[in-house]
């Protein structure tokens, strides 16, 4: 008994930073039928590594197995097979270390109605063993922007502000890993901006953060890498940067002075799609790898068009991930 208790503690004993601040490997979850439901498969052999101090969006739709993957790392969900590790730490042979180096915010708004903001955090560092000296409890709050707010119960809090304060009670044991999911739903565009500007902080001092989000063009503007997951499935990990590349797509809109009916005839045909908008002009979709845009406007050109504007749209990652999503669906029917 002495020697695996002592055996454990050395388990648990800080390790040097990891590579990976999560890793897992075919990580499975299949919850049995009940009440007449046929069983289902959650995660199936998921296999990911989020590099330490990455933004790294977990991305998929309604039912992927987004939020199973987040339970599993918080606790609350027993995986299946596979194995999972938060900063080097098992979640279930070394549980208490794997706790510790992580703060989740979870989607629903789980608070005591009858706590302060301030009450809430001051209990939530106390469970987390924090000494009062090392508490950051008016810091955090205003960080969030419910500094004014400290004492107010949490049952006369808005929806916007209670989900402000369950990403507060995720700080409060600063973290070495933040899990995010769906952080900002229901926030005002203000109030998500300071959010996002203090997130992007804690980034840069080394807090490697996870974000699960619907606002693709957050996940997009903030996150160094995406993963994708659809039907419980991996189908997409990679630099948000790659991933957005490998779309090789491309819209040019040229408005013209010319009356158009229809996009004209001599323009067809040369390996990119072409349609007539609303406001006279066309739309080009192209792959930048197969058509210059040079040739795209010396046919223009050629058929005696007068340009008057032009744009060009970037492939993002709202349109990867409909595409990827697609394709697997098609490939799954």
């Amino acid at each position: 008994m002495t020697a695996s208790i002592a055996q454990k503690r050395t388990d648990d004993t800080p390790i040097s930073a990891p590579d990976s601040a999560i890793e897992v490997k075919n990580l499975s979850k299949t919850y049995k039928s009940a009440f007449g439901q046929p069983e289902k498969i959650a995660l199936d052999n998921v296999s990911l590594s989020i590099p330490r101090g990455s933004f790294f969006a977990l991305l998929g739709p309604n039912g992927a197995g987004k939020s199973t993957f987040i339970n599993i790392l918080a606790g609350l969900v027993m995986k299946t097979s596979g194995d999972a590790k938060i900063w080097g730490y098992d979640i279930e042979d070394q549980m208490r270390a794997a706790r510790r180096a992580i703060g989740i915010v979870p989607q629903e708004l789980n608070l005591d109605p009858f706590f302060t903001p301030r009450e809430l955090l001051e209990v939530q560092a106390g469970l987390y063993g924090v000494p009062q000296s090392m508490r950051r409890t008016d810091e955090i709050l205003d960080a969030v922007g419910l500094a004014d707010k400290a004492k107010s119960y949490a049952r006369t809090l808005s929806g916007g502000m209670r989900r402000r304060l369950l990403v507060a009670k995720a700080m409060v044991h600063s973290p070495k890993i933040l899990v995010l999911d769906e952080p900002t739903a229901g926030v005002d565009i203000e109030l998500r901006m300071q959010l996002w500007d203090y997130v992007r902080e804690l980034n840069r001092m080394g807090t490697t953060v996870l974000l699960t989000t619907h606002y693709l063009e957050e996940a997009e503007e903030l996150c160094d890498k995406v993963a994708i997951i659809n039907k419980g499935n991996l189908i997409a990990c990679d630099e948000t940067k790659t991933l957005l590349n490998k779309m090789d797509a491309k819209e040019l809109i040229i408005t013209v002075a010319e009356p158009l009916e229809k996009a004209p005839d001599s323009l067809r045909g040369f390996g990119y799609n072409v349609t007539l908008l609303p406001g006279n002009s066309l739309s080009f979709q192209y792959s930048p790898s197969k058509v210059e845009i040079a040739k795209i406007l010396e046919l223009v050109n050629e058929a005696k068009l007068t340009i008057t504007d032009l744009t060009t749209k970037e492939s993002d990652l709202e349109d990867l991930f409909l595409r990827l999503t697609r394709e697997d669906n098609a490939q799954h029917a």
